[in-house]
């Protein structure tokens, strides 16, 4: 390493060090040695810490042996010593400098105001700085890491020259699908702010976040980066060594370092660099272009600002697959959380406004033209700013491999599709479906035919392999928008009844889905008719056509075989998959039970279900939830326990669409066993709860199942079940 920057992190090092040992000794004398200390909503503690050494900090008592750890890691100070050119001493500075920055940032969670709004999106005024992710965002956000939605990420270091190059590298990063990471500032100054005085959206819905701004919020993004092995990884803490190799091989993080690159700069640098993620600078500072510690350069310097994106992806060796669609305003995920205020809307089409749907039908090859787009009714350029339209979407496909079952299957990515253009805005489906196109899009020539330009790209891109012609007419104008609907409401009741006729004894073949082995290499996601998958994203239909689409892709057949337990739901074929699937760690599992054998998780599940023993009894919660269970474990310890490709006997992950299903834990007598789960959940699901408590004979089921309001320990969650008569009471022991 070089010697300026090597020397230059050290000395960053000191300073921040010193820092948390000031803030530590203020905090002490202060609040005392037992005061409580934790990121909002987390299990992993200060995650770079617990994950790095170990350590556990719960209180501020914890801190001090902490902070001796992170001085142990210290160099000596370059004024004392001749420096030699070698990494590991600036590397060790580079970690003691992160440790130091949980610290601080701890310690600043005890202050009144809490200087972090406690949100997943930027307010639309006041403080805007998000701070620590919590557990939700980690594994709603930590999915897409998954899937590959999201390649990677970004951490901004400092701000622009301009607030104009600030938006442009923004948006360049957003169109590559990356999440942007902001904190620290350059002479007071950050590229949050400078986003924000332009108007942009920010927080994790649009993938925009503002950590912090000071230098020590760089540490959030170590932090995501950090639980990401220990939560989709199964990598348990304290193991250094496989949580640094997880990120450098599996997280694809990069750090620019935007303006003056001072010391503390250089040590949040070499704490990056530790964990493979690269420096590219747009100032003149040494470079370090060895290979080593990471995949290709460490640091990469003077760099224009309209080439350091493109440059730090090529660095960092990321593959971007980006598909180019005919629009005239931006085009990404990163855009299918943005907001579309009222007072921003040039159009407004659907929701409980107007009438609207949007409807894929399959048709004979002869029958349509590819590429076809027609408007029939008012184009945006015909009605006034703030008006509201009928809106019907009719997509017409074909295609000689494509089948009718895939219809449905393809008219749910309407939603996506249409959500990842800037300035557009959807909500809902079939014909709850609510549009809204913002007067900034208009003015950038966005039109409704944009619409099907969109769906037809889109289409072509990620199904090709089945559809060979695409066409789509948009209906504005309401006797035609009510006339389609009754056709396409009628074909969404046959789907319905079709789906709904589907079970697991009924088909000869499931599915699996292996794409969570990217994070989480021995998990295997086994999907049958009556068992979605775990992140509530594929069904059987779903992985059927992924399997025509990618034969050698992620979804593939396979062959029931032999029933081996009709009841516990195993079969030899699906034992024989998931062995060489799992990389011979998992012999088999049950999938219905969830005492014995049950099926793995990855860390993407939107449920977890677990046993209370002395209640006979199971619990279930969602991973919105971030209070306590009725188990003694929040949700996000929960999801340490069972995630990470682990068979866990008592605790299962799944989809909240599998609750409904009669196979949900089935061999253990299903719903019935189910005696708790949080309130916002057992209303979302209350209407499913309803049909399915009259189809098993206990029509009150919904008002039977605690929740958080009526119980929070195992003890009053019997008191409850006793006083209610639960039917758990009489099923057989679970144990």
């Amino acid at each position: 390493m070089s010697k300026i920057i090597a020397s230059a992190a050290i000395r960053g090092a000191y300073k921040i060090v010193g820092r948390a040992e000031t803030a530590l000794a203020d905090a002490l004398a202060k609040y005392g040695p037992q005061q409580p200390i934790e990121f909002p909503n987390t299990g992993y503690y200060l995650p770079v810490i617990y994950g790095i050494s170990g350590m556990k900090a719960q209180k501020l008592g914890d801190l001090p042996p902490i902070l001796h750890r992170a001085k142990s890691l210290l160099p000596p100070h370059p004024t004392d010593r001749v420096w030699l050119p070698y990494l590991g001493h600036a590397l060790d500075a580079g970690m003691a400098t992160l440790f130091a920055d949980e610290i601080i940032e701890i310690i600043k969670y005890l202050e009144d105001p809490v200087p972090y709004t406690i949100s997943e999106n930027c307010p639309d005024d006041g403080n805007f700085w998000l701070g620590a992710a919590d557990d939700v965002i980690m594994r709603k956000r930590g999915i897409e890491f998954v899937d590959g939605t999201a390649p990677g990420f970004a951490a901004c270091v400092g701000a622009c020259p301009t607030n104009e190059i600030a938006v442009k590298i923004a948006r360049e990063l957003q169109e590559k699908n990356l999440y942007v990471f902001m904190s620290a500032d350059t002479h007071g100054r950050s590229m949050a702010e400078q986003l924000k005085e332009e108007g942009v959206q920010m927080g994790w819905e649009t993938r925009l976040v503002p950590f912090g701004k000071d230098i020590t919020a760089t540490v959030f993004s170590l932090g995501f980066a950090t639980r990401a092995a220990m939560s989709f990884g199964g990598v348990k803490p304290g193991d250094y060594s496989r949580i640094l190799k997880y990120n450098k091989n599996r997280i694809f993080a990069f750090v620019l370092a935007l303006g003056e690159v001072d010391d503390e700069k250089y040590a949040q640098a070499a704490g990056a660099i530790n964990y493979g993620f690269p420096v590219i600078a747009d100032t003149d500072i040494p470079q370090i272009l060895p290979t080593g510690i990471c995949t290709y350069e460490h640091v990469v310097s003077r760099i224009p600002h309209d080439k350091i994106v493109s440059k730090a992806v090529e660095v960092r060796g990321l593959k971007v697959a980006v598909h180019k669609v005919p629009v005239p305003v931006a085009y990404g995920p990163a855009f299918e959380g943005e907001r579309v205020r009222k007072e921003d809307t040039y159009v407004e089409m659907g929701g409980t406004k107007t009438p609207a749907f949007e409807f894929v039908t399959m048709r004979e090859m002869h029958e349509i033209e590819d590429g076809q787009i027609t408007v029939v009714g008012p184009e945006i350029d015909d009605v006034e700013p703030e008006s509201r339209l009928p809106l019907g979407i009719v997509c017409e496909v074909a295609g000689r491999q494509f089948q009718s079952d895939f219809e449905s299957i393809l008219e749910r990515q309407i939603h996506r599709y249409l959500n990842e253009a800037q300035g557009v805005f959807h909500m809902g489906q079939r014909d709850i479906n609510w549009v809204r196109i913002s007067k900034e899009a208009k003015q950038k020539g966005f039109k409704l035919h944009h619409l099907g330009d969109i769906i037809h790209a889109k289409l072509h891109a990620d199904y090709a392999a089945i559809l060979d012609k695409v066409k789509v007419t948009i209906y504005t104008k309401e006797e035609d928008v009510l006339a389609w609907r009754e056709i396409a409401r009628k074909a969404y009741h046959f789907r319905d009844e079709r789906i709904g006729s589907l079970t697991d004894e009924g088909v000869d073949t499931y599915y699996s889905c292996t794409l969570c082995q990217s994070f989480a290499p021995n998990h295997v996601c086994v999907i049958t008719p009556e068992r979605s998958g775990l992140c509530g994203a594929y069904n059987w239909l779903d992985g059927k056509a992924a399997h025509q689409i990618d034969p050698t892709g992620p979804n593939q057949p396979i062959s029931k075989g032999e029933v081996l337990d009709a009841a516990k739901g195993q079969w030899s074929g699906v034992n024989e998959f998931i062995f060489k699937t799992s990389r011979q760690t998992i012999e088999r599992f049950n999938a219905y039970s969830i005492m014995e054998d049950p099926m793995t998780s990855c860390g993407c599940f939107e449920c977890i279900s677990g046993v209370l023993p002395m209640a006979n009894a199971i619990m279930t919660v969602n991973r919105e939830f971030t209070g306590m269970t009725p188990s003694g474990m929040k949700f996000s310890t929960l999801a340490g326990t069972v995630g990470g490709g682990l068979q866990t006997p008592g605790f299962t992950g799944h989809s909240k669409h599998y609750i409904g299903s009669a196979k949900f834990i089935s061999a253990e007598g299903g719903l019935l066993r189910v005696a708790w789960m949080p309130k916002a959940l057992k209303e979302e699901l209350r209407p499913m709860l309803e049909r399915r408590g009259k189809e098993l004979g206990v029509e009150n089921l919904y008002d039977l199942i605690a929740d958080e309001e009526i119980a929070t320990t195992e003890e009053e969650v019997i008191e409850f079940m006793t006083r209610v008569n639960h039917p758990a009471l009489s099923l057989p022991p679970l144990f």
